[in-house]
């Protein structure tokens, strides 16, 4: 069984190299492009990881994130914060609203996959 990633994301160059990547390595993806469509969407497809852009319209990235560690309080799923937002506590911020992890844009297809396999 193919694992299922959450993409979040509404940049549609960056939907189409992100699941490139993941769906040739063999991952089941699924897109939402708002923050609000994608928490609906953990609620249907139960996802092994998911994928959160910060800069996303109607709710941000953070409180998306928020959001869902409030939903997913039983489990464990890994939410990957991948952001254009690399200035010094971009970071943090991210982790304090409940992401795993931080990934910067433009991401690098050679390191991607290893940069999310960890988690799993």
């Amino acid at each position: 069984m193919n694992r299922k990633i959450l993409l979040i994301e509404d940049n549609e160059q960056n939907i189409y190299l992100e699941t490139f990547i993941l769906e040739k390595h063999g991952y089941e993806v699924f897109q939402a492009r708002t923050g609000p469509e994608g928490i609906a969407l953990v609620k249907r497809i139960d996802p092994d990881m998911i994928l959160l852009d910060i800069q996303l319209p109607e709710m941000d990235g953070y409180m998306v994130a928020s959001e869902l560690r409030k939903l997913l309080v039983k489990k464990v799923i890994p939410i990957i914060a991948i952001t254009s937002f690399a200035m010094p506590g971009d970071r943090e911020k991210a982790l304090a609203a409940g992401c795993t992890d931080h990934i910067t844009k433009p991401i690098d297809p050679d390191t991607f996959i290893s940069s999310i396999e960890k988690y799993f």
